[in-house]
């Protein structure tokens, strides 16, 4: 046992009631609450990089925040399939955290791309919970290196940003499970996280932070997780019931708004004083910890940094098509085209903005690198801001291209359609992007096109250009990130954790994504990304692990051995090429028959090696019992079912190099189970699978404190509700004398709307009662019209 969990015990029990239920809400936005003898700490977002307010008043200004090196997103870095490399970013951010009095660092963010279109894909690193609860895991050894603790978020099937603060998460056991439980296990379990977030959304009909079988017999019981839990920002929505379920920390500050209801559930007898302490000394705990025995304050080295955010924005871009045009010729004319290359599009939008300490744009730093051994021209082909194009700009850059010997296109995605808070529409590019591929590829088919943006794309001109290059989100450095890997100074060290198909109607959770006003069913099942496109034999058109290099690699000699708890995986990597570079070994593990519904294949190990040329190398990986396991939900248990299964080695989910054939013992039973037969469930399929009727979703009407604002716009007094709120959000961002970018008032505007009632508690810092959210239920249920209150 720590001694600090100890000494915070002692500390608890020597202090009044009132202080006890104080420390269970934070001080004002960015602190925890002090008590005698508990320092305040302070908590800022992340995840790469810190996001800490310039003034660190109770208002939420996005735009304004100390400086710091801005990492690549989590899409960037899940795409390098490095740990130890991650492991290196997360000690800098706690050196950057330390060095500026932050005591938590909030991330990283771990969901699963269920959908590319999520609106926050790009703080997430992959489709897989194997890759992302081990990616996440060294980031957040990383960052508690250096005595700063991280917070795994966003605990639970938090996949979407439509509706995310009332969404209730339909998803069977088996599937919550393995897919979207694992990755949170995996952090868990070998980091031990000093604390985890809980998100918004329901699951299953219960908030998840009222959820103790999510929050302790789950998180807690079974995984380990000795931290502290807190809520995301504003996700309170029973404090009594949150403390029973496990969940230690309101997250910001309510000012007691919950205090007498804390109160009157221990008189009650529904809330223990060994909860309400145990959660008091968990707050203490993380103030011990962040405060005492730490290193001294941490001298940054930002240029050290930048130099790191380089080298991991190279790691984590992918080389998804090349004819051989890159490593680009420094020769020539070179036409740089696309605005992105003056303006870069480098981080996502919303709580995870980073004042960046320096920006590297693509075109200066390409024209550095490429000197007076060619040529560089320029044409912006778009508004950077919309990424709208006008004919005058297809025209110039048509003429640019022509008359150049090769061309680098950058495309993406703007700010303001993929953002915190809201979701993309669709997968494509926008119009004047894909415009601009047809017009540039046209005048001159050696052409690189570059993609900056935060998640999975459909691509059908993707056979146009000589080469395409997946940039994603790469962070402060990623221009000439960019330009190191073009003119082949870096190798593309990235592969796809996220596959990308060939139509949007091609991801099973499409059909049911993001669902309806007030649930969202997530009838896929275990078909999500690869799992989907392997087992129902719908190519990707760049599928999961996928990524070239600028040499070559050859497997051999796969060897799969019985050891202790399981089997271990050897085979011989060789770099067949004349350039030294890294490939990512990838184990997949198929079970040939099976008495309940699985996919294809699934991952089970991978290892990242870097081979000079000529040089081959033993790659070990371990298979333990998990790997062969499926959730069996009768006996509520992990259970492996013996018999024959596939041990498939590749460099990604569809180009395997070897694979054997092992028989597994096991006196486990698997109960038969249901699935989705055509990948998508219907509603008998899916009733079965939850284990009883599909729920009927909520209705909008009569109103409750869970009522968006949004819904609130069929009452006239819902109405003057909405603006009143509308003016104290923009004061509270900061927006009132501000003039926000496209991207921070879309996800402002989402806010207002999708903000439940009671959220109005939270967002004032109590100054709008529990009570008076309650009175104004009650007048908006008495006034709003007949017709509307009968639907």
């Amino acid at each position: 046992m720590r001694d600090t969990i100890t000494e915070a015990r002692r500390i608890v029990a020597g202090l009044d009631l009132d202080h006890i239920i104080g420390l269970l809400s934070g001080k004002g936005l960015w602190y925890s609450q002090d008590a005698p003898g508990v320092p305040s700490i302070m908590l800022t977002d992340g995840p790469h990089g810190i996001r800490k307010q310039l003034d660190t008043a109770d208002t939420l200004e996005l735009s304004k925040s100390v400086p710091a090196t801005c990492f690549p997103t989590a899409a960037a870095l899940g795409s390098t399939w490095d740990p130890q490399l991650l492991e290196e970013v997360g000690a800098a951010l706690g050196r950057e955290c330390r060095a500026e009095d932050v005591h938590v660092l909030l991330g990283p963010g771990l969901n699963i791309k269920r959908h590319g279109a999520g609106g926050r894909t790009f703080e997430y690193f992959s489709e897989d919970p194997y890759v992302s609860g081990h990616l996440a895991a060294a980031l957040v050894r990383g960052i508690q290196s250096q005595g700063v603790g991280a917070s795994v978020k966003h605990y639970l099937a938090n996949n979407q940003e439509h509706r995310r603060m009332t969404i209730d998460t339909i998803v069977d056991e088996r599937t919550l499970r393995e897919i979207y439980l694992t990755g949170f296990e995996i952090a868990v379990r070998e980091s031990s996280p000093w604390t985890v977030m809980s998100s918004y959304n329901l699951v299953n009909g219960e908030h998840v932070g009222e959820s103790r079988t999510l929050m302790t017999d789950i998180l807690r019981d079974e995984f380990g997780f000795d931290g502290l839990a807190m809520t995301d920002w504003g996700a309170t929505y029973d404090r009594p019931a949150a403390v029973h379920a496990g969940l230690d920390l309101e997250m910001p500050g309510s000012n007691g708004a919950w205090d007498e209801r804390v109160r009157a559930a221990l008189d009650a007898g529904t809330l223990s004083r060994a909860d309400l302490d145990e959660a008091a000394a968990r707050v203490v705990d993380l103030a011990l910890r962040t405060t005492t025995s730490l290193p001294d304050a941490a001298t940054v080295d930002h240029a050290a940094h930048h130099r790191l955010a380089r080298q991991a924005a190279a790691a984590g871009s992918v080389l998804l098509t090349n004819d051989g045009i890159l490593p680009l010729a420094a020769a020539g004319t070179i036409a740089v085209i696309g605005a992105f290359a003056e303006t870069p599009r480098y981080q996502g939008a919303g709580s995870s903005l980073v004042t960046p300490t320096q920006i590297d744009a693509f075109l200066p730093a390409f024209r550095e690198a490429v000197g007076d051994s060619a040529e560089v021209t320029y044409a912006p082909g778009y508004d950077a801001r919309t990424g709208a194009t006008t004919p005058a700009l297809l025209d110039e850059a048509r003429e640019a291209a022509s008359g150049a010997t090769s061309v680098v296109l950058l495309v993406g995605l703007p700010a303001a359609l993929e953002s915190e808070g809201f979701d993309r529409t669709t997968l494509r590019l926008g119009e004047g992007h894909e415009a601009l591929i047809a017009a540039v590829t046209e005048a001159n088919p050696r052409t690189v096109v570059v993609l900056l943006n935060g998640g999975a794309l459909v691509t059908p001109w993707a056979d146009k250009p000589a080469a395409i290059l997946e940039a994603y989100l790469g962070g402060q450095a990623g221009g000439s990130a960019i330009a190191d890997v073009l003119l082949g100074v870096s190798e593309p060290g990235g592969r796809l954790a996220e596959s990308f198909p060939n139509a949007q109607e091609d991801v099973a959770a499409d059909r049911n994504f993001p669902g309806g006003l007030t649930q969202v069913e997530y009838r896929e099942g275990l078909y999500v990304g690869y799992r989907f496109h392997d087992s129902a034999d719908v190519p990707a058109r760049f599928p999961f692990g996928h990524g070239l290099s600028y040499t070559s690699f050859g497997y051999s000699s796969l060897s799969v051995r019985k050891s202790r708890n399981g089997y271990t995986v050897t085979i011989t990597v060789t770099n067949t090429g004349d350039r030294a570079g890294s490939d990512v070994v990838q184990v997949y593990v198929r079970d040939l028959e099976s008495s309940v519904y699985r996919p294809y294949q699934e991952l089970r190990a991978f290892a990242k090696v870097h081979l000079a040329p000529g040089a081959s190398q033993q790659v070990t990986l371990r298979l333990d019992r998990r790997a062969f396991a499926v959730w069996d939900v009768a006996s509520h248990s992990w259970a492996v079912e013996a018999g024959e299964f596939e041990v498939l080695v590749g460099a990604s989910s569809r180009d395997i190099r070897a694979r054997k054939i092992i028989r597994v013992a096991s006196d486990d039973v698997v109960t038969p189970a249901p699935g989705p037969s055509a990948f998508v469930a219907t509603d008998e399929e899916f009733a079965a699978m939850l284990g009883h009727e599909v729920p009927t979703a909520r209705p909008q009407l009569p109103f409750t404190l869970d009522s968006t604002l949004g819904d609130l716009r069929v009452s006239f007094l819902g109405r003057r509700v909405v603006a009143m709120v509308n003016k104290r959000i923009e004061k509270q961002l900061g927006l009132a004398d501000a003039s926000p970018d496209d991207a921070q008032a879309g996800m402002f505007a989402t806010l207002v709307e999708e903000l439940p009632i009671r959220g109005l508690t939270m967002m004032s810092g109590g100054e709008f009662s529990l009570a008076t959210a309650q009175r104004l239920v009650t007048a908006l249920n008495l006034t709003t019209p007949k017709a509307w209150r009968r639907r």
